[in-house]
């Protein structure tokens, strides 16, 4: 478990695990806007963290906006570095055929915490060989 600190706007809620198990906290939005069919959005949370350093937080999509109105999120998984300290915002897209109201208070994303490994990049002048090698975009069929 890490701690990570939070700071809110007076009207903001505090995300929250909804189920013991959840790997995700909701967060809401703190405004009333439309999303029109194919347009994007930048939905407000009221929220900024403290993540610690080694760790980044990821915004994803709910999957029921997904599924029932067809909200979706344009740089989904949104990455949260540790170093930022500013509000975090939903850039989400209504891929559906109505306008979506997001409502102010309603839950719009979940976030999840993960672990961040750095790398270390060792230049060679080839690459070991594998079953798949160069095979990738449908190479291994749809049966």
């Amino acid at each position: 478990m890490i701690t990570v600190r939070i700071k809110r706007e007076d009207d903001a809620k505090l995300p929250g695990y909804a189920h013991k198990g959840d790997s995700g906290v909701d967060l809401y939005s703190t405004q009333d806007l439309v999303i029109e069919p194919m347009k994007i959005a930048l939905i407000p949370t009221g929220l900024s963290i403290a993540i610690p350093e080694g760790y980044e937080a990821q915004v994803r999509p709910k999957s029921g906006l997904a599924l029932n109105h067809g909200i979706a999120f344009v740089n989904s998984p949104g990455t949260i570095d540790s170093g930022y300290r500013g509000e975090i915002k939903i850039i989400a897209i209504n891929l559906g055929d109505k306008p979506y109201h997001a409502e102010k208070g309603k839950k719009i994303a979940q976030m999840v915490f993960a672990k961040v490994e750095h790398a270390h990049f060792e230049e060679v002048k080839e690459l070991d060989e594998t079953s798949r090698n160069h095979g990738g975009f449908g190479s291994t069929g749809l049966r």
